[in-house]
């Protein structure tokens, strides 16, 4: 790969985090793929899958937010050694379980929310973790592209081999895999030498600390916006990949292998975006593309629900996932780039609320409308809406642009405009941002001029 492709790379304890994590989440997708089809299987019920779904999500909605307090004022190595293995440990008990055949919904219930909390502390302190992998500021938005790549990589891979052995043995084997997957990543977690140590600044009670990140994001537009549209995506998003087990062998007549074909599909696309930003040099002018990708998986979603045809589903899966991927990515570079280093977990943990909290909400809708009026008409809503937030976002966008140069400026992204005094990006809050933009802006009037401008 050219230097400027994979140049996080450069990091070993990053490198040893990629290689564990690639094998590990392939067996996380199988893992997925498989819980679907079996919970289908038993059931034949939407609105059992959807609930299946949500328990595995709807910690992240509450949990997320605390998961970022801690993250912050902790060892995020240790949060993340821990995660990782008791979400083994549930891969095990659900490959155990299946193996003597006396598995029931309440038990897959129970299971997915135990994976549910794990997910909510994991999620948000390994994409806080990243800062202490990659220590270096230009470096970031590359390990995260990266990051995003190994996770589609997986998402095509995964649901590829989970449908062959579905049709061949059953879920079982997905549980397995997934279970010794696990050794990978915990092998390459304890290889890391030399993490940099994270001084801790902040000792006070925990809601204090929560409520701060909460005003921290919400009072910044930039931040806000970026998350409620995530927010968004995701919810919608739910909506696919819970619907997909019904689509393909109720409504295409596929059964497991188109199941894991259609997955693999969209994974194939989502694998695109990834590469796609990592070619990327800068995230300016990512704010822009994010409409274009909300837009895109909107339309994906109608597109997807009227289809009939596998071979046609198929070829609109993959413009869809790359849509919802590179918009999510995006988001999260960009949120990576602007927050303060003090807050990075807090922030982190609501766009996992963002990411993995709304998408139970959009399970438990989907399967509401789906169970009532059919899939299809659920994926229209799910498509109509997203269309309808982005154009929102779009409206705002060149607002939210002003309010993040002088960020951008700051840490070296974009070029000085006038003399004036320039702090670290460290130190920089939201309420300075707000009071420096008006100075930003009468220094410059190229705000819209692509080389120059924000997100």
């Amino acid at each position: 790969m050219p230097g400027n492709f994979a140049r996080a790379l450069a990091h070993r304890n990053y490198r040893l985090f990629l290689s564990g994590q690639a094998v590990s989440l392939i067996g996380t997708w199988m893992q997925q793929l498989g819980l679907s089809w079996l919970t289908y299987d038993l059931t034949r019920s939407a609105w059992l899958l959807a609930l299946v779904n949500f328990s595995a999500q709807v910690p992240a909605l509450f949990l997320a937010p605390l998961a970022g307090v801690i993250a912050d004022r902790s060892n995020r190595y240790r949060i993340i050694v821990v995660t990782q293995t008791v979400a083994m440990l549930q891969a095990a008990a659900l490959a155990v379980l299946t193996w003597y055949g006396d598995i029931e919904v309440w038990q897959i219930i129970a299971l997915s929310l135990v994976l549910g909390v794990v997910t909510a502390f994991d999620l948000p302190t390994r994409q806080a973790f990243l800062v202490e992998m990659v220590p270096r500021r230009d470096d970031l938005a590359n390990a995260v592209a990266l990051n995003s790549s190994m996770v589609n990589a997986a998402r095509l891979v995964g649901p590829f081999l989970a449908g062959l052995l579905i049709a061949a043995g059953g879920p079982l084997y997905c549980f397995a895999f997934n279970a010794v997957s696990y050794v990978a990543v915990l092998g390459a977690l304890l290889r890391m030498r030399d993490l940099p140590r994270r001084p801790v600044t902040e000792h006070g009670p925990v809601l204090r600390g929560l409520l701060d990140g909460f005003r921290y994001a919400f009072r910044f537009a930039p931040i806000r916006a970026l998350l409620l549209l995530s927010a968004l995506v995701s919810m919608m998003g739910a909506t696919l990949s819970l619907l997909m087990p019904v689509y393909a062998d109720s409504i295409l007549q596929g059964g497991p292998r188109l199941l894991g074909f259609l997955t693999g599909a969209s994974g194939l696309g989502a694998l695109g975006a990834a590469v796609t930003l990592l070619s990327r040099r800068s995230v300016v002018g990512l704010g822009g593309l994010l409409t274009y990708s909300g837009l895109t998986f909107g339309a994906g979603l109608i597109a997807f629900a009227f289809s009939r045809t596998p071979w046609i589903s198929l070829v609109i899966l993959v413009p869809t996932g790359f849509a919802m991927m590179f918009h999510l990515a995006a988001s999260n570079t960009l949120l990576q780039t602007i927050v303060d280093e003090d807050k990075r977990g807090r922030v982190m943990s609501l766009y996992a609320m963002a990411f993995l909290g709304t998408a139970p909400l959009g399970s438990l809708l989907a399967g509401s409308i789906a169970e009532r009026f059919g899939a299809p008409v659920a994926l229209l809503v799910a498509g109509t809406a997203c269309i309808a937030g982005t154009l929102v976002f779009l409206r705002r966008l060149p607002a939210l642009r002003e309010q993040v140069r002088p960020i951008y400026t700051a840490i070296g992204i974009l070029p000085e405009t006038g003399t004036a005094h320039v702090v670290p990006a460290e130190q920089l809050t939201p309420q300075q941002v707000q009071t420096e933009t008006a100075e930003a802006i009468a220094e410059t009037n190229a705000l819209t001029q692509p080389p120059e401008r924000g997100i």
